[in-house]
C-alpha cells in the first residue's frame, strides 16, 4: 500500500472485494458520511495513543482488584477473630493514643462490620500529603493490633496506595501523570469514532442490518475475523470505557483543573457539612495587622482527654441520626468546632451522609444528607467509587478486571491488523487510510467537527496538543508523497 493511496489497507489487498456503493467516492451523496474521517482519526489516535491506553489498562486491572488484594495481604490489621460486645469508642482511642503518645489523634473510624478493626488516625508531620498514621484497634478488647500509614479519604493501605500511584503515574511523579491523562483524554474519542466505523460496517451487511449485529462478531468472514472481534468487543465494553474515561479525567493534571472549574461554575461541587459551633467567633484579625504583628490570636488549646471522652456520646448520636454504616469521626482541635461525622466510601456504599455534633451537649449542629447533593455531585461520587472498584464490591472489581482484559484484547487485535497490512517500503511510519477525506467531506460535518475539536482541545489540553502532532505527521506524509511523484 503506497502512502498516497486513498483506500483503506484492506481494499488494496488482491483478494479485497470491489468498492461498494457505500464508498465515499461513489458520489457526492457520500460527502455526508462521517466514516472516512472517523477511520483516519481512529487510525492515527489508535496507533500513537493506544500504547498509553494499554499501559493504563494493565495497571488499571491491578488497581481494580486492589481492595480485594489488600483485604488478603493486610488481614492481620483489618480483621480480628475475637467476639463479644464492643468496648466504648473512647477506650479504643485511649488505647491507640497510649501506643503513640508522640502524635495527636485527629479522627477515628469505628469498626464498620463485625470482625473489623477500629482505625484511630493521627497526623504525622513526617508523612507526605494525604497520608496519616492509623493505629488499628480490636473493638472487642480495646487492644491495638498494629499500625500502618493510610492514604487518602478511602484509607488505602500501602499496597493499594502503591497500585493506585502505579496506575496514576507509573511512580514517575508529576511527569508520569501525563501518560494517564493522555490515555483518559483520548479513550472516549477513539472509542466513539470506533463505534461510528463499526456501525457503518454492520450496516453494509445488507442481510444483517439490525442492532443486534452490533454486538455479534461475524465469524462467517474468515479473512476479517480479527476486525469483527475488534469491533464487537469494543461495543461490549464501550459504556464502561466512557465512564472510566470521564472519571479518570477528573483526577488528571490539566483536564482535571478545567473539570474542577466547570463544576464550580455550574455548582456541581461536592457539598460539605459545617463544623463551626453556633455562636463561635472566628479568629480575631484587626484591620491592617500582619502575621508578624501578633494581631491574630493564638488558637485556644483543647482538652484532648475531654474530647476523647465525648466520642461515645457523639457516636451514639450519629447512629441515632441514621449513620449506621462505616463512618469517620473528626476530632476537633479547637473548642469552637463540633465533631464532624461523615460516612466513608466503602464497598457496597451508595450514599455519603454527614453531620456535625456538639460534643459537650450532643446536639446536632448541622447535617447534610446525600439526597441533598446536586445530581452531578452524586453521579461524580458514584462514578469515582465505580472507578475505584468500591461501588459494588467484588462484583465491581471483577467487572473492571474483565473490561480491562477486553480493552487490552481490542488494542492487541488493532495492532495485529495493522502489522499484517503494515507498510514495507520507504517509511517506517504507519500508513493512514484514505488521504484527503476532510476535503471531500461535507461542510455540514467538517465545520462543526473542527469547531468541536477546538473546544475539546482547549478543555482537554493533551488532546489538543496531540491532535496538532497528528496533523503535522499527516502533512509530512502528504509532502513526502508529493516528493515521490516528482
Amino acid at each position: 500500500m503506497s502512502i498516497t493511496d486513498t483506500r483503506p489497507a484492506e481494499e488494496n489487498s488482491p483478494s479485497a472485494p470491489p468498492i461498494s456503493d457505500d464508498s465515499p467516492r461513489s458520489g457526492t451523496r457520500r460527502g455526508l458520511r462521517l466514516s472516512p474521517l472517523a477511520l483516519r482519526l481512529h487510525f492515527y489516535a489508535g496507533f500513537f495513543v493506544a500504547p498509553f491506553i494499554l499501559i493504563a489498562a494493565l495497571t488499571g486491572a491491578l488497581y481494580a482488584i486492589a481492595p480485594t488484594i489488600e483485604g488478603f495481604v493486610s488481614r492481620d490489621l483489618l480483621q480480628v477473630d475475637t467476639t463479644g460486645p464492643d468496648q466504648p469508642l473512647s477506650a479504643q482511642v485511649e488505647a491507640a493514643v497510649a501506643t503513640r503518645p508522640d502524635l495527636t489523634p485527629v479522627a477515628v473510624a469505628p469498626a464498620p462490620n463485625a470482625g473489623d478493626t477500629t482505625r484511630v488516625l493521627f497526623n504525622d508531620p513526617t508523612l507526605g500529603d494525604s497520608e496519616r498514621l492509623s493505629v488499628f484497634v480490636d473493638p472487642h478488647t480495646a487492644q491495638p493490633v498494629g499500625e500502618s500509614v493510610v492514604y487518602g479519604s478511602g484509607g488505602a493501605l500501602p499496597l493499594r496506595a502503591w497500585l493506585s500511584e502505579f496506575h496514576r503515574s507509573l511512580h514517575l511523579g508529576d511527569p508520569g501523570r501525563i501518560y494517564s491523562e493522555l490515555a483518559a483524554s483520548w479513550l472516549w474519542v477513539i472509542a466513539l469514532f470506533g463505534l461510528v466505523l463499526w456501525v457503518h460496517r454492520v450496516r453494509k451487511r445488507r442481510e444483517r442490518n439490525s442492532a443486534q449485529w452490533l454486538l455479534k462478531p461475524d465469524l462467517s468472514q474468515t479473512r476479517r475475523r480479527k476486525m469483527n472481534w475488534h469491533g464487537a468487543i469494543g461495543v461490549w465494553i464501550l459504556p464502561v470505557l466512557l465512564l472510566l474515561s470521564a472519571t479518570g479525567m477528573t483526577w488528571s493534571t490539566y483536564a482535571g483543573e478545567n473539570v474542577t472549574k466547570l463544576r464550580q461554575e455550574l455548582s456541581w461541587t461536592t457539598p460539605s457539612v459545617s463544623v463551626k459551633l453556633p455562636g463561635a467567633a472566628g479568629p480575631a484579625q484587626p484591620s491592617g495587622s500582619d502575621h508578624h504583628s501578633g494581631g491574630q490570636s493564638a488558637p485556644v488549646p483543647v482538652d484532648l482527654a475531654a474530647q476523647i471522652a465525648r466520642l461515645d456520646r457523639v457516636y451514639e448520636v450519629a447512629r441515632a441520626e441514621g449513620i449506621t454504616q462505616g463512618a469517620e469521626i473528626a476530632i476537633p482541635a479547637t473548642p469552637e468546632k463540633a465533631f464532624g461525622v461523615k460516612e466513608l466510601r466503602l464497598p457496597g456504599t451508595y450514599t455519603i451522609d454527614a453531620l456535625a455534633v456538639d460534643g459537650a451537649t450532643g446536639t446536632v449542629t448541622d447535617r447534610l444528607a446525600f439526597a441533598d447533593w446536586p445530581l452531578m455531585a452524586k453521579l461524580t461520587n458514584w462514578g469515582i467509587a465505580f472507578h475505584m472498584g468500591l461501588l459494588f464490591g467484588l462484583v465491581n472489581q471483577l467487572l473492571l478486571l474483565a473490561i480491562m482484559v477486553g480493552l487490552g484484547t481490542v488494542i492487541v487485535l488493532g495492532y495485529r491488523m495493522w502489522w499484517q497490512r503494515r507498510p514495507t517500503r520507504r517509511t517506517a511510519l504507519p500508513v493512514p487510510p484514505r488521504r484527503g477525506v476532510l476535503r471531500r467531506t461535507s461542510p455540514w460535518i467538517t465545520v462543526p467537527l473542527v469547531g468541536a475539536a477546538v473546544v475539546i482541545g482547549w478543555f482537554l489540553p493533551l488532546i489538543g496538543v496531540s491532535l496538532l502532532v497528528f496533523l503535522l505527521i499527516d502533512v509530512a506524509l502528504g509532502l513526502a508523497a508529493r516528493a515521490d511523484k516528482v
